[in-house]
């Protein structure tokens, strides 16, 4: 299943530091949906296989009801029980090809890579999109090395299908990206993280029309 690059443009990624509960995550999901996030990720490190189900079984009808895609990191097999529209994998997680296996062709299947060999790699294994980062300093995921904009670049135009800069984007450096081929911006804290979700989320998909 392809995705479109438009529908990209926005891509959220949920951050538990900023919900102590799945109703207030499931709140703050809404509220970036409407703000202009087509895509969301539901990111959950630390929940076990029940209650990530779970939580994945509503955010997916939540994404469902008010017309984003919902993706599942790393957790095929809970990509595919809860009905979500896809998974995001890793370069240590589930391997794209596997991930493809698991969930068929009708299933989107999105893979973090880190340069243009992984790219390729990647879309030849089947993934959908791919996100690229960190594109700035970021203290969301411990370990995440920043790229730099060559890379980015390098990587946007070594693969077809669409790219996402994720790591560190906010809205003043987002338009800093401007002009690198990539398809849209993938956000964690500066949507999630702030006082207004829907605005935030607002605010960036008006900055990523420009990129």
């Amino acid at each position: 299943m392809s995705i479109h690059r438009e529908t990209l443009r926005l891509y959220a990624v949920t951050g538990r530091a900023w919900a102590k509960s799945k109703e207030a995550l499931l709140g703050q999901v809404a509220s970036a949906i409407r703000g202009g996030a087509r895509v969301v990720q539901l990111r959950e490190k630390c929940l076990d296989y029940d209650a990530l189900l779970e939580e994945a079984k509503d955010f997916t009808a939540l994404c469902r009801r008010l017309g984003a895609v919902s993706i599942i990191n790393d957790r095929g097999e809970i990509a595919l029980e809860s009905g979500a529209d896809g998974v995001h994998v890793g370069q240590g997680d589930l391997e794209a090809g596997r991930a493809r296996a698991l969930l068929g062709p009708e299933k989107i299947v999105g893979v973090s890579v880190h340069s243009p060999e992984e790219a390729r790699r990647a879309q030849a294994a089947g993934a959908d999109y791919l996100g690229c980062g960190a594109a700035f300093p970021t203290g969301t995921k411990t370990g995440a090395t920043p790229v730099s904009k060559e890379t980015l670049r390098a990587v946007a135009a070594a693969v077809d299908i669409p790219v996402v800069a994720i790591g560190g984007i906010n809205r003043e450096n987002l338009l800093k990206l401007k002009g690198l081929g990539l398809a849209g911006v993938a956000v964690v804290s500066s949507i999630f993280g702030q006082r207004d979700v829907e605005e935030a989320a607002r605010e960036l998909r008006a900055l990523a029309r420009k990129l």
